[in-house]
């Protein structure tokens, strides 16, 4: 957007959201690991808006503490309708000129290209006083109608308000609308409630100007998806179904390599390199970055990692968030790692707990090694050196440092610092007891069958 057309995002959030049943604000609820209001304000992002307006009423303070102060937050008490809560951003968009282009937070998959055709078309030689986003989905069911002629409002209609000629319109209001600010409050304020609901619809803006002889304009999307809303938990899952799909083929088309895509779940900032193989039943958390030429078997659940190429991830993997593996290391099956880094080539193949550690280049890991990095108040670190052996069923107390190429026996309980070269076994003296065990044998069996006579 140009500096001579500033642009104001207004996103309606009032609604209580009563079919998710949620104590949590319905537009928070995450596609993709996001909150889907988050989703559109990445879009609208792309225009660079000057100014954000949220509309809240039910669960305003959680809004308030998702957004901090990327958006004024606007109330809307009572509810009367769209048109009523538009209005409610006057006031935050006071002393402001340029463009107003009006979203829903339940409508999150609005393009940012589909916005900016909005705002071009307000701009077009014909001086539209509102723009409408408009489109054709295959069933219209209760959506308002857009009654056009060659791209130009005749009338909008809700459907509750439609006669059977105008529900027979294939044209649907997706409520997206762009408007200047000097135009849209004013037209807002002649909008009236005479309608079925009792109701202040921002769609009668229209309706209002064409009768003052003023041009309004509709753009067709043609991917009807992008402006469904989302209303339930069904619905919910339904746009993430969606989303998903689009991710793993978008995937695959970037060089990746999907075993069975319909079981890897991405997260919403999610990176692969090319020549990444992905096995079955992968799940991606949020802040995840794999390089190329790495390979993550099957059932792994990974979140807030960065995987350098050539390593090899699982399969039944839990990398948490803070987790950094360097290039060609390896994490086996039933491992987990968080707010730890494996240095270039390091290994823990198998049934270890490496948290709050740095592993060294080459380091080996064995078999049910635990970091115990938490003694009930405070983390603690863990540094092992470079090509350091640690035995298996070790326990490394932290704070403590093992050093490069040292060595630590199997069964050990390490709380003390060992040196580079050292090796250090810390396990209680074996004792030895010859017949011991078959005279207990014996002495049981004896017993036994004694109850059992008895």
């Amino acid at each position: 957007m140009s500096a001579s057309n500033d642009l104001a995002i207004v996103v309606l959030a009032a609604g209580k959201g009563t079919r998710m049943k949620s104590d949590l604000h319905k537009v928070l609820h995450p596609i993709a690991g996001r909150p889907m209001l988050e989703h559109l304000l990445a879009s609208a992002a792309e225009l660079a808006p000057q100014r954000q307006v949220v509309i809240a009423g039910h669960g305003r303070d959680q809004l308030e503490a998702q957004l901090g102060t990327r958006a004024a937050i606007a109330v809307q008490e009572p509810q009367l309708g769209t048109g009523h809560a538009v209005q409610q951003a006057e006031a935050a968009l006071a002393g402001f000129s340029g463009d107003v282009l009006i979203l829903y937070g339940d409508v999150p998959f609005v393009s940012a290209a589909t916005m900016r055709s909005m705002i071009e078309r307000l701009h077009g030689d014909d001086n539209p006083a509102v723009v409408v986003l408009g489109f054709e989905p295959a069933d219209t069911l209760q959506y308002g109608r857009v009654i056009a002629q060659d791209g130009r409002i005749v009338k909008m209609v809700e459907h509750k308000d439609a006669n059977d000629a105008e529900r027979a319109c294939r044209l649907c209001n997706s409520g997206l609308m762009a408007a200047r600010s000097d135009e849209l409050f004013g037209l807002l304020a002649r909008v009236g409630n005479d309608n079925a609901a009792g109701e202040y619809y921002l769609v009668d803006v229209v309706n209002v100007a064409n009768a003052d002889g003023r041009l309004c304009a509709v753009v067709v999307t043609p991917d009807a998806h992008e402006v469904e809303g989302i209303n339930s938990r069904a619905e919910l899952a339904e746009a993430e179904q969606r989303w998903q799909q689009r991710r793993r083929r978008a995937a695959m088309d970037d060089g990746a390599t999907l075993i069975a895509p319909e079981t890897v779940w991405f997260a919403w900032d999610t990176v692969l390199g090319r020549d990444v193989l992905v096995e079955p039943n992968v799940f991606f958390g949020p802040g995840v970055t794999v390089a190329d030429k790495v390979n993550i078997r099957a059932n792994c659940h990974i979140e807030g990692t960065r995987i350098a190429s050539g390593c090899e991830v699982g399969p039944f993997a839990r990398l948490r968030p803070g987790a950094v593996l360097e290039e060609k290391a390896k994490i086996g099956n039933f491992v987990e790692m968080k707010k730890a880094v494996m240095g270039k080539g390091a290994k823990a193949n198998h049934l270890s707990y490496i948290g709050d550690a740095e592993v060294g280049a080459g380091a080996n890991i064995g078999a049910g090694t635990i970091t115990c990095n938490y003694d009930g108040y405070f983390k603690y670190k863990t540094v092992i050196g470079e090509g350091a052996f640690i035995g298996s069923n070790s326990s490394l107390i932290a704070p403590v440092r093992i050093g490069a190429d040292a060595i630590v026996g199997a069964g050990s309980a390490v709380s003390r610092d060992v040196a580079d070269g050292e090796l250090r076994i810390v396990r209680a003296e074996q004792l030895v007891k010859p017949g011991w065990a078959d005279r207990f044998h014996d002495a049981m069996k004896k017993k036994k069958a004694a109850e059992k006579k008895g």
